[in-house]
């Protein structure tokens, strides 16, 4: 897949990896679709990246609106071969917690942002690439998931998050096997610490002792590498059906 035929919709794309994303792909000559709850950021991000890029408000847990998300972002770019799953949250919380047990209500916001809302973007983004003609590969579309180091290593606190980052990252496999046959591949990405707004959140000082526990390089992660890593898929057919990890080579303490 050439860079400048991408057309591209990305979810969480007002902000942080999705919005690296977005600049990467627009700087190659791509389209892309902005998905996002955060209207006014969206907006912003949008009219900054100029005319190859449109932002449309979309809650990612809701079928009908994910469906009509993609539809509209396809029809307005002249097509669709790229879906980037970028929406996610990090809401901490024990099972067994100084309030209580976690609750129903707190695991199943981040399964359904996480998990759910990859899964529908996947749903309706290959709907849409199976009838795309194929390239000299054979290729129609690329899925791409974002998972966490997490998925492999949670950390206590993280039962709900670390839950949904592997069921993320178990979805590509049976994904790309099932849709080898319309020439879609499927590939996970999964980042250790990164400079994202939940990050930003953090005091300089905590995050400075987060990238120092990155073997090498000893820093937080740029969302520019995470969007430097979605560019190499797009231009290797060769890649995938597997998760690749995006960390500095950190391997997460219990704690």
């Amino acid at each position: 897949m050439k860079l400048e035929q991408v057309r591209a919709v990305i979810s969480g794309g007002a902000s942080g990896l999705g919005l690296a994303t977005a600049d990467r792909l627009v700087a190659a000559g791509g389209k892309v679709a902005l998905l996002d709850v955060q209207d006014e950021a969206g907006a912003r991000a949008a009219a900054a990246l100029g005319a190859a890029a449109s932002y449309r408000h979309c809650d990612v847990t809701r079928e009908a609106d994910v469906d009509a998300a993609v539809r509209e972002a396809a029809e307005r770019m002249g097509g669709l071969n790229l879906s980037v799953s970028c929406a996610g949250v990090a809401t901490p919380g024990k099972l067994l917690g100084k309030d209580g047990p976690l609750t129903q209500a707190a695991f199943r916001r981040v399964m359904d942002i996480n998990v759910l809302g990859t899964f529908l973007q996947d749903r309706a983004a290959a709907a849409i690439m199976q009838s795309n003609p194929p390239d000299a590969d054979g290729e129609r579309g690329l899925l791409i998931h974002t998972a966490s180091v997490a998925a492999f290593e949670g950390q206590v606190g993280q039962v709900a998050y670390a839950t949904s980052k592997a069921a993320v990252a178990g979805m590509v496999l049976p994904l790309a096997r099932e849709l080898a046959r319309f020439g879609i591949r499927v590939v996970g990405i999964a980042p250790g610490i990164f400079q994202t707004p939940m990050m930003a959140g953090l005091p300089q000082e905590a995050q400075d002792s987060l990238g120092r526990q990155v073997p090498f390089p000893p820093r937080l992660g740029r969302p520019q590498e995470y969007a430097d890593l979605v560019a190499a898929i797009c231009t290797n057919a060769m890649l995938n059906g597997t998760t690749i990890r995006l960390d500095g080579a950190i391997r997460m303490a219990p704690r």
